[in-house]
């Protein structure tokens, strides 16, 4: 029986200490929505001096 008065004094303890959980934050106020953009065809054209950026390659990493 003692137990559960050290448990339940524990409880208030905590519940005295912490107070409760914070409210839960709704989806739509975490979500944000924009309007898409035109496409920029620029954006994906081919640009030899920045390739080397998008290469991926085992021996590259490595190294060798």
């Amino acid at each position: 029986m003692e137990s559960t008065h050290v448990t339940d004094a524990a409880a208030a303890v905590r519940q005295a200490r912490f107070g409760s959980l914070p409210p839960r934050i709704r989806h739509e106020d975490m979500v944000e929505e924009k309007a898409a953009t035109a496409n920029d065809p620029a954006r994906y054209a081919f640009n030899p001096e920045a390739s080397w950026r998008s290469f991926s390659c085992l021996a590259a990493d490595l190294g060798l």
